[in-house]
């Protein structure tokens, strides 16, 4: 028996609905979620998919490593020095190849900073996450570079870490040493930071570029200004710092406090880091954690 034609009109109709694009259910629509005037929804998952998966893996307080995902490896260093050397002594008329070659010098001189980033990482996630206990996690950008560093010593230990990828117009892929279960992807640099400091006990800085100096002084201003907890904030490599930031100059120039100096401590060493952030909690009462 044939189908009546209205019926077989009726479910074609029904059919049209149930594919257009209007009737995707709202938290499933991707095109929906894409949208401008989706911006603040996408701002609050960007908020509250972090926070869920740090709690769900008992993540108590974290200690934020910031610095260039240009830091090369000691290795990776040695072997781009032998290159420019090479390529300098093959074309010694050429500047593209001598200026590649003072790059090349550089890169070895700081990657003493990723051994040492390394290092601390191992010491904090030791000292830190036992007994079950996910104290001072260690928390980066999530890339290369130091960030890189930060979660390898970390894996080196057996310990979690924590990694806040963000999209970049070039392509940024997590290292691998970051935990699976707290790597994470953003659209937004502000709710990245915020993630950065919502569960920070300490913040350590080591030599960067635009990135790092924006992280450090959006960390400063908040502090400067109450906005969050004061936490230890240190600066490793004195040398750098100097030579790039003048903030003595600031507190002359009288557009920050004299006492604003004392937000930030200097060091040099992985341990040396770590002892300032002890003695930091040691002498406050009833601080989050007694290290």
């Amino acid at each position: 028996m044939s189908q009546d034609p209205e019926k077989r009109r009726r479910e074609a109709l029904q059919q049209q609905l149930i594919d257009c694009q209007a009737y995707v259910t709202a938290y499933e629509d991707e095109e929906l979620m894409r949208r401008p005037e989706l911006r603040p929804m996408r701002l609050a998952l960007e908020l509250i998919k972090p926070e869920i998966a740090q709690k769900d893996n008992h993540v108590h307080s974290t200690v934020v490593v910031f610095g260039s995902a240009r830091t090369p490896t000691p290795e990776d260093a040695a072997r781009q020095l032998n290159d420019a050397r090479q390529q300098a002594a093959a074309n010694p008329d050429d500047p593209a190849a001598r200026a590649a070659l003072e790059r090349a010098r550089k890169g070895v001189e700081h990657a003493s900073y990723y051994q040492t980033a390394r290092e601390f990482s191992r010491i904090v996630s030791s000292a830190c996450q036992i007994r079950g206990e996910c104290d001072y996690v260690v928390v980066t950008g999530g890339g290369p570079g130091i960030m890189e560093a930060g979660n390898r010593g970390a894996f080196d230990v057996g310990a979690k870490s924590i990694g806040l990828n963000i999209k970049l117009p070039f392509e940024q892929r997590p290292n691998p040493y970051i935990t699976p279960e707290l790597c994470f992807d953003f659209r937004y640099f502000g709710i990245r930071k915020m993630h950065f400091l919502m569960r920070a006990r300490a913040l350590v800085a080591f030599p960067g570029g635009f990135g790092t100096l924006d992280e450090l002084f959006e960390a400063l201003t908040l502090i400067q200004t109450h906005k969050v907890a004061k936490i230890p904030v240190v600066l490793v490599g004195r040398a750098f710092w100097e030579r790039i930031v003048n903030f003595p100059a600031l507190a002359e120039e009288g557009v920050i406090s004299p006492e604003d100096l004392a937000l930030m401590e200097y060091a040099e060493e992985a341990q040396e880091i770590w002892d300032i952030i002890a003695r930091f909690y040691e002498n406050q009462d009833g601080g989050p954690y007694r290290i």
